[in-house]
């Protein structure tokens, strides 16, 4: 593949994603915007790489649907029977819910299984809710229109990285901007973070498409902060005499490409991205050098050690001059062809512990009002198994944590667990009933964007009612 621009510069953010410059786009084309900057707020994005599968995440719990989804899933949960200690799944080491909108399902009831006891303590305290059958969509879409393509359906469907890359922009690989990107952007335009797009969107993954905006750009931080170049810090310490002072300085002039210059536009994005890259760094680490430990311990898990990070960044807001972020972190493992038994309740307690900790860190600073987490997924997975495990999916059930979300309710349509019905593709796979631009819009309003900054961010909403109301 011919390298393009893009990839160039994908390549120079490693050290400091957030200093490039936006690719001659400009704030002129925001300046009617007038999104709500005033306070805090961030929105953090927890995406399962896989695809996770919303069947065994929230599971049937009334008699008659647990039985039909242990028919179907017979094979599957036989396998649950053989772990040590037995199978989680089992109906009576459920753990119920109790919507307080649960008149909205008839006689049908939910649960949790053990391994997400934590999410659904905050679900019953009213801090966390469920928004089901979640999932890409064009316009509305049920089995009929599905099966005889009478209706615009997502490109490349059940694809990882296509759906990946559609959950984050509305289009397929290749897309330039998420809509984490484009809430930023917004948010930049008005008046957020004194206008400077540093610190604006992070991941502790790397670049992001979700996260990338026309003026908004991932900026990659680690639990210890942002990183450093160990040869400018080793000659830092011997600045004592005029020669160790030259050495400093000519070595810092390199790193920021002080003396380098050329008419190639990639060369000089790139110089340009290392030129800023490195003050960028400093002043990230300045700021945490004073930062407080959080008396809230973390789990030592992958997913724990990335929230650990958002929370460490969202501590030290103040000394960077922000007041609007998103975060984008992630955990792999969900494509659970085979061994599913084995591999998802483990994921699901990472998932659990990390989201629990990063939940009580925010309480602990008084931000849990102010910060919102939300998880996303590639897709969900059949309800047919294909032995020990499952296939890709389309829709699945998805959380949403903080104190300011109205919890404690199922939001959207939960369809049953089951063959045939309206929303099934096939073997299952749900065919979503709330559109991601849906799920994306409340989150929007709540981050302080208008209609039209909303509907510029989320290009397909127009063809959906307003979104469920969870935030």
């Amino acid at each position: 593949m011919k390298p393009t621009r893009r990839h160039f510069l994908t390549g120079a953010s490693a050290l400091s994603a957030a200093t490039l410059t936006g690719l001659g786009s400009s704030l002129a084309a925001f300046q009617a915007s007038a999104a709500e900057t005033s306070g805090y707020k961030a929105l953090v994005c927890v995406f399962f790489l896989g695809g996770m599968d919303g069947h065994d995440t929230v599971l049937p719990y009334d008699q008659a649907s647990y039985d039909r989804y242990a028919q179907i899933r017979a094979p599957l949960l036989g396998l649950y029977d053989n772990m040590q200690g037995g199978s989680t799944r089992a109906r009576d080491r459920l753990l119920p819910l109790s919507p307080s909108n649960a008149a909205n399902f008839g006689s049908r009831e939910f649960a949790l299984p053990e391994e997400l006891s934590g999410i659904k303590s905050l679900f019953d305290s009213g801090n966390a809710a469920i928004v089901g059958n979640v999932g890409p969509l064009i316009q509305p879409l049920n089995r009929t229109e599905f099966l005889n393509d009478t209706a615009p359906q997502p490109k490349r469907l059940f694809s990882h990285n296509d759906q990946q890359s559609t959950w984050m922009s509305s289009q397929p690989e290749g897309a330039q901007f998420g809509w984490g990107g484009r809430f930023a952007d917004a948010a930049l335009a008005a008046g957020a973070n004194n206008g400077s797009a540093d610190f604006s969107t992070i991941t502790s993954l790397g670049n992001e498409l979700f996260l990338t905006g026309s003026q908004a750009r991932p900026y990659q931080v680690g639990l210890n902060g942002a990183p450093e170049i160990d040869a400018l810090n080793f000659f830092e310490g011997n600045r004592s005499t005029p020669e160790g002072e030259a050495i400093y300085q000519k070595l810092r002039d390199h790193f920021e490409a002080m003396d380098f210059t050329s008419t190639n536009l990639i060369d000089r994005d790139v110089s340009n991205a290392m030129r800023t890259a490195l003050t960028t760094n400093e002043t990230f680490n300045e700021a945490f050098a004073s930062i407080q430990p959080f008396a809230t311990g973390f789990p030592s898990s992958f997913l724990g050690q990335q929230l650990q990070a958002v929370a460490n960044t969202i501590a030290i807001r103040d000394s960077l001059l922000i007041n609007r972020q998103i975060f984008f972190v992630a955990i792999g493992g969900f494509d659970t062809h085979s061994n599913q038994a084995n591999d998802l309740p483990g994921l699901q307690t990472e998932i659990d512990q990390g989201v629990v900790a990063f939940y009580q860190a925010m309480q602990e600073i008084g931000l849990a009002s102010d910060v919102t987490l939300f998880t996303a997924s590639d897709f969900g997975r059949t309800l047919a198994i294909n032995g020990d495990g499952t296939d890709h999916g389309w829709g699945s059930h998805h959380f949403v944590v903080g104190d300011a979300v109205q919890g404690g309710q199922i939001y959207g349509d939960m369809p049953p667990y089951d063959f045939d019905h309206d929303q099934d593709a096939g073997s299952g796979r749900l065919i979503p009933t709330t559109s991601v631009e849906q799920f994306a819009e409340p989150l929007g309003r709540w981050f302080g964007l208008n209609d039209g900054e909303i509907a510029a961010a989320l290009p397909n909403l127009g063809s959906f009612s307003a979104g469920p109301a969870f935030v």
